[in-house]
C-alpha cells in the first residue's frame, strides 16, 4: 500500500481507479468537479483504461451509466446537490433495471438560496429510489467504500446501484492521509464485472418493456425489496474479507462509540460523528454516560442493528442534517418507526443541525447532550423537534 495526502474528492477518484471502472460519465458541479477531473487525468495519462464520456447534464450522465452498465461495463459517476436532483428520474431507472452503478455524491445543500456547503437533503431526497446509500466520515472511508460497493452491488443476490456520500468541504476539499490499496491485491479482492444479462446484438433481449398491472411490475418491485434485505449480511461478509486483505476494519451498517453502558445516545451521519466522539470523550471524563452511533448505511435502513445498539439507552437524540418539510428529520422518522413495535421505549428527540453547512461545534454538541440530560431528568421531552443555532 502507498500512503498519500489527499482530499475526499481525490479519494473518490482513486476508489474508482483502483476498482478499474471502465466507463466514467462526467459532468461538473461544485464541489464535486475535482473527482471527474482527476479521473480524466488518470485516463489521459494511461493509468486507467476507461471510456470517458463528457455529457451535457447529470441526467445524461446517469443515462449513460445505465446503458453502459447493461452492456457489462463497470461504471462510475459523481455529482452533488442540484445535479443529483436532476438525476432523479434516472435513479429509478438504474435500480429498476438492476444496474450495479457506483456513484460518489458530495453532500451539498439544495437551492434556493444558492448554497454550496454541506447538507444531506440531496441524498435524503433520493431515499426511495432503490439505491443503497452510504455516508462516509473520512477520506479513507470514501475510497474503501467505493471499492466495497462494487463488490456488494455486483453480487448476483444484490444487483443494485449505490451512492457514497461525502460532506462538502469537510471531506471533499480537506486533506488527510489515505492508504491506497495495491492494485494486484485489489484485483484479487474485486475481480472484473461480469453482467448476468448483458445487452448483446447477437443475443437480443429487451429491458424496461411495458408491464401491465396483472403481469410482472409488482414482482419486479418485490425483488428489489428482497435484494435490499440481503445488503447488510452481504456487506458484513465483504468487509470481513476487506479487513483480511487490506487491514482496515469497518463495522457494517453502524459505527458504535461508547454505547454499551450509555444512558444518552446520539445518532448521527457523516463527518459530524467525529465532533460528537470528541464531545463524548469530554463528557465521559466528567462522569456522564453518553455515546454516539454513526449510521454508515441509510438505505437499507439498519433497523435491527439500531434496536440492538440502543438496548440500554434511556434517551436517544437524533442529529438530522436535513428535513422533510411538513414532518420531521428523515433519520428521526426512520428510527421512530424502527422502535415502534419493540419493547424498547426510550425518550427520543430530533435535533436539526448543520443545515446549509453551518458548523456543528463541540459546544453545539455539549448543549444537545445537556438538553437530552434535562429531558431525561424530567422524564419528558420539551419539544419533539428542535432546530439548533437558529437566529430567528
Amino acid at each position: 500500500m502507498v500512503k498519500k495526502i489527499m482530499t475526499g474528492n481525490l479519494a473518490a477518484a482513486w476508489g474508482a481507479k483502483i476498482s478499474r471502472a471502465e466507463v466514467i460519465a462526467a459532468y461538473p458541479i461544485t464541489p464535486q468537479t475535482i473527482i471527474v477531473e482527476k479521473l480524466a487525468k488518470f485516463i489521459s495519462d494511461g493509468e486507467l483504461n476507461a471510456e470517458y464520456l463528457r455529457v451535457e447534464s447529470e441526467h445524461s450522465a446517469m443515462a449513460a451509466c445505465i446503458a453502459t452498465s447493461q452492456t457489462g461495463a463497470r461504471t462510475f459517476t459523481a455529482t452533488s446537490s442540484q445535479g443529483l436532483a436532476l438525476m432523479h428520474e434516472m435513479l429509478h431507472w438504474a435500480s429498476g433495471a438492476r444496474t450495479p452503478i457506483v456513484m460518489a455524491n458530495v453532500n451539498r445543500a439544495l437551492a434556493p438560496p444558492w448554497n454550496i456547503w454541506a447538507d444531506h437533503t440531496d441524498m435524503m431526497s433520493q431515499r426511495d429510489t432503490g439505491w443503497i446509500q452510504f455516508y462516509a466520515e473520512s477520506n479513507q472511508e470514501v475510497l474503501d467504500t467505493i471499492i466495497n460497493c462494487y463488490k456488494l452491488c455486483e453480487d448476483r443476490a444484490i444487483q443494485l446501484p449505490a451512492m457514497v456520500g461525502l460532506d462538502a468541504f469537510y471531506l471533499s476539499h480537506t486533506s488527510e492521509i489515505v492508504d491506497i490499496p495495491d492494485q494486484d491485491i485489489a484485483d484479487k479482492f474485486l475481480p472484473p464485472y461480469k453482467a448476468f444479462y448483458p445487452l448483446d446484438v447477437e443475443h437480443p433481449l429487451s429491458v424496461g418493456s411495458l408491464a401491465m398491472p396483472h403481469q410482472w411490475y409488482s414482482e419486479f418491485r418485490y425483488k428489489i425489496y428482497k435484494s435490499m434485505e440481503k445488503v447488510i449480511p452481504k456487506l458484513n461478509k465483504i468487509e470481513k474479507e476487506f479487513n483480511k486483505e487490506f487491514g482496515r476494519n469497518y463495522t457494517g451498517s453502524l459505527d458504535l462509540y461508547q454505547v454499551e453502558d450509555a444512558e444518552i445516545i446520539l445518532v448521527a451521519v457523516g463527518t459530524v460523528a467525529g465532533t460528537v466522539k470528541d464531545t463524548v470523550d469530554y463528557l465521559r471524563s466528567k462522569g456522564l454516560k453518553v455515546g454516539v452511533i454513526r449510521l454508515r448505511l441509510f438505505r437499507p435502513f439498519p433497523s435491527e442493528e439500531l434496536i440492538k445498539a440502543l438496548k440500554n439507552a434511556s434517551f436517544v437524540g437524533v442529529l438530522d442534517r436535513s428535513f422533510s418539510f411538513g414532518n420531521e428529520g428523515q433519520i428521526f422518522s426512520e428510527l421512530k418507526a424502527s422502535l415502534y413495535q419493540t419493547n424498547r421505549d426510550p425518550l427520543i428527540k430530533d435535533f436539526i443541525v448543520g443545515i446549509g453547512g453551518r458548523d456543528i461545534t463541540t459546544d453545539t454538541v455539549k448543549k444537545i447532550y445537556e438538553n437530552c440530560q434535562k429531558c431525561l431528568k424530567n422524564k419528558k421531552i420539551d419539544q419533539e423537534i428542535e432546530w439548533t443555532n437558529i437566529k430567528v
